[in-house]
């Protein structure tokens, strides 16, 4: 390391089992509403006149598939609050942390697949076929790389 730098100590808070899970809830709730919409959104444009007229027969099965994917991801992300409801209101363990945890980020792979699966049949009614997989593609990359590498990096980064 080059003289002059020096490393600041990454500062840390232990949170108490209820606090954990009191974020982990409301991180369901604000990302909910968004899936439900983007669902909805999903929902009504099968019943588009164009849906039929500009989309081909494969096409409107990869937009059912973005459906079932979003469907999937808005189950996974309900579930935290299905499981306390019903596993035990008045306790918060460990238990229900680290699976309403993988739960909130499983949802977040069909949540993925399903809005870049749209987003290519969009692209390529707009802007045609040959860039569509491209924007995709990219659009994947930027969800993958914040969704996933980015928070594993700085984690690996942080860590002593």
């Amino acid at each position: 390391m080059p003289a002059g730098h020096h490393v600041k100590a990454q500062q840390k808070e232990e949170l108490p089992l209820s606090k954990a899970a009191q974020m982990l809830l409301e991180e369901c709730r604000m990302v909910l509403p968004g899936i439900q919409a983007l669902f909805g959104f999903q929902l009504v444009a099968v019943f588009n006149s164009a849906f039929d007229q500009k989309l081909s027969q494969t096409e409107q099965h990869l937009h059912f598939t973005a459906l079932a994917l979003v469907a999937i991801a808005v189950a996974l992300v309900m579930a935290p609050a299905a499981f306390h409801r019903q596993a035990g209101i008045t306790e918060i363990t460990d238990t229900f942390l680290k699976l309403s945890t993988r739960l909130m980020l499983w949802s977040m792979w069909p949540l993925t697949l399903g809005v870049c699966i749209d987003f290519y049949i969009v692209a390529r009614v707009l802007i045609g076929g040959a860039l569509a997989p491209w924007v995709a593609t990219a659009l994947f990359s930027i969800y993958v790389g914040l969704w996933f590498v980015l928070p594993r990096t700085l984690k690996r980064f942080a860590s002593p």
